[in-house]
């Protein structure tokens, strides 16, 4: 799916954002400031950049692979796949209940768009290289693309991963790093430091960009260009800002945590429509 349209992209972000706000709050969950840090980087996975079809669809073998490895930002997720049109709307009146199909950290539904289980940091991009490998010893066409946080980049997982991906040339692999520089107990520099990131992703052989993960033209620049260099992986280290789009959620821990109050849900909303 493409459109050139600014416009056309800024509106699916706003109604995604709208979504994981309305979502959350009638389920009484956290998480959203992790999931609002996303949601241009889903826009333009979904409706520019991704390989995939219809719900109805959702499973055709050449499909390209998302896997959200950052999976407490699960609702973002859903609410791109429901914008989408892979999953249906309905599915989201059940986010996290009794018997739901959409749990808060997501579990493997290929007919819902979801690829793998995820929420244990540091498992996503492991997988991910798994089935980039599989593609390219397969000879298939489809592509892997992995949104991981910058807290994972803490996991000795996430590094042995980065570092057999670059070893095994997997060019079909492209991963985006929201670089929000909050994890969960703190700033990322305080909790651990990850500068120099692009060196340090450079030194394991992949070909790195970096964009501002809330400018879509940007995202879509970049992400249209991928592999950016044959025989290398991808990375791109997305600077984004946690809880995007509502201002006393911008940039602040506690949205990690926080659900949201009819009042606060109000204001939200506005802010949202408001910058339309």
């Amino acid at each position: 799916m493409k459109n050139n349209s600014p416009r056309f992209y800024k509106e699916k972000a706003a109604a995604i954002r709208t979504s994981i706000l309305k979502v959350s709050h009638r389920a009484r969950t956290p998480h959203i400031g992790s999931a609002l840090s996303i949601v241009e980087i889903l826009t333009v996975l979904y409706f520019r950049i991704l390989n995939v079809k219809s719900h109805r669809q959702s499973g055709f073998e050449m499909r390209d692979r998302l896997i959200l490895s950052k999976g407490h930002a699960g609702l973002a997720l859903y609410a791109a796949l429901a914008e989408r049109g892979i999953l249906k709307r309905k599915f989201l009146d059940r986010f996290v209940q009794n018997g739901t199909m959409l749990p808060s950290h997501p579990s493997r539904n290929v007919p819902l768009g979801v690829e793998v289980t995820t929420g244990s940091l540091g498992h996503g991009l492991p997988m991910a290289v798994g089935l980039a490998l599989a593609a390219k010893r397969d000879k298939k066409p489809y592509r892997v693309f992995v949104i991981i946080s910058d807290g994972e980049c803490d996991e000795g997982s996430t590094w042995e991963a980065i570092m057999a991906a670059g070893q095994w040339h997997l060019d079909n692999l492209t991963v985006i790093v929201d670089y929000n520089k909050i994890q969960s107990f703190g700033r990322v520099r305080e909790v651990m430091d990850l500068e120099p990131l692009a060196a340090k992703w450079k030194s394991f052989r992949w070909s790195v960009k970096e964009a501002d993960g809330h400018d879509m033209g940007a995202l879509i620049k970049t992400l249209s260009k991928v592999p950016f260099r044959k025989n290398f992986p991808s990375v791109l280290i997305a600077h984004t800002v946690k809880g995007k789009g509502v201002s006393f959620m911008e940039d602040t821990i506690d949205w990690h945590y926080k659900n949201l109050t009819d009042v606060l849900l109000d204001q939200a909303i506005k802010e949202i429509n408001h910058a339309r």
